[in-house]
């Protein structure tokens, strides 16, 4: 059988591209909060948290990466690398002052992420950045993002009603948007993990988000939306985070949404670097980055 040279790149094309379903748009929301501890998600009052939660998939096991600190723990949500293939070893990592270079390089020096992946293969994707801590987005290459905003003094709902402004405009494009506090870790950097001011900083956290899941519910825009809820280190009541502790080393991990396994307990192995895995594998992408590490665990998906 013979094909055109049309055919010919259009199979070509289709090997190395990601599949959008026709009949729905593809939506991931990942919602990153920092220093969220298990004991921290255990004792806290959370309600619109569990009410997402309770349609998905949830580990309370998941490893962090090391050292157990911000930088190199969401660089590896978002990259599916650890420090050994990205390269970012401390918070105080930038692309001009590095002692150990990235595995892999995209065309501007920086590890590949998934907002690269995404916007390499999936046509007309649209990418967002939220943040309030202004070092973390140092390891990502911003030419891959479609809108950045950068909240300051822990403050993050105005970054949410961006968020969801920004759903809203381009609710018929696939989308990856990353939503990032960072209050909760300052909490227990001040008061300590697990002080009643630790706590209260995840609670008050939990209205903020109830607000931006009912505006998606009332624009119809939720249940076509997958969340991955993820946090980058815990914390020890005594001394913080950083070091080998289980309190430090293992924080929840969440997903929900279409073609999530409902109602489920994910005891498997589960990883920080394992977050952008995943979310290639939502929009059915199979070209992913030869370093990259990361894994879908076997029982998230129906």
């Amino acid at each position: 059988m013979k094909f055109s040279n049309i055919t010919l790149f259009l199979i070509f094309i289709s090997a190395f591209s990601c599949s959008v379903e026709s009949n729905k748009t593809n939506r991931v929301i990942i919602i990153g909060i920092d220093g969220l501890s298990v004991e921290g998600f255990k004792q806290s009052h959370h309600p619109n948290l569990d009410s997402l939660l309770v349609n998905g998939t949830l580990s309370l096991n998941t490893r962090c990466v090391m050292p157990s600190v911000t930088s190199p723990n969401w660089t590896s949500h978002l990259t599916s690398g650890g420090p050994e293939q990205h390269g970012v070893t401390s918070n105080s990592w930038e692309i001009d002052n590095q002692n150990f270079p990235p595995i892999e390089q995209d065309s501007s020096g920086y590890y590949p992420s998934i907002f690269k992946v995404l916007k390499d293969q999936v046509p007309n994707i649209k990418t967002a950045y939220y943040y309030n801590w202004g070092n973390l987005i140092n390891s990502i290459n911003q030419t891959y993002l479609d809108d950045i905003s950068f909240e300051e003094n822990d403050a993050y709902n105005a970054n949410y009603n961006k968020a969801f402004n920004f759903i809203k405009k381009h609710k018929s494009n696939p989308t990856l948007l990353f939503l990032y506090t960072v209050h909760v870790d300052h909490a227990g950097h001040q008061f300590g993990w697990m002080s009643p001011e630790y706590i209260n900083a995840i609670e008050t956290w939990d209205v903020g988000f109830g607000k931006l899941i009912n505006n998606l519910k009332q624009e119809g825009l939720y249940d076509e939306t997958n969340f991955i809820v993820i946090s980058d280190h815990g914390g020890h009541p005594d001394s913080g985070h950083g070091g080998q502790s289980i309190d430090e080393m293992e924080v929840p991990w969440g997903i929900t949404g279409p073609g999530i396994i409902k109602s489920k307990k994910l005891n498997e192995p589960n990883s920080n670097a394992n977050t952008a895995t995943v979310v290639s594998r939502i929009f059915n992408c199979n070209d992913t980055p030869k370093s990259w590490i990361g894994k879908v665990p076997d029982h998230i998906f129906e």
